[in-house]
C-alpha cells in the first residue's frame, strides 16, 4: 500500500514538472515570438538565479540572431 501511495505521489508531482522545465532551442525561440518574449522576461526579472540556464543563454542568442537579421 506504501508503494502504491508513492507512485501516485509521484506521478502528482511530475505533472508539476511540464513545459516550464523544457530547454527550448535557438531556432525554436526564433520561430515563436511569443515564447522568446516569454522566456526574455523571465530570465530579466530574475538575472540572478536564472542567467546562467539554458534557456536564458538559448533566449539571448535568439534574440541577437533575429536583431542580425533585421538590421541592414
Amino acid at each position: 500500500m506504501k508503494h502504491l501511495l508513492l507512485g501516485f505521489a509521484a506521478l502528482a508531482l511530475s505533472g508539476c514538472f511540464g513545459e516550464e522545465d523544457k530547454i527550448h532551442t535557438v531556432d525554436e525561440l526564433m520561430a515563436d515570438q511569443a515564447l522568446l518574449a516569454k522566456v526574455t522576461s523571465e530570465c530579466r526579472n530574475n538575472p540572478g538565479a536564472l542567467r546562467q540556464t539554458p534557456n536564458c543563454q538559448n533566449a539571448e542568442a535568439a534574440h541577437w540572431k533575429l536583431w542580425l537579421r533585421t538590421t541592414p
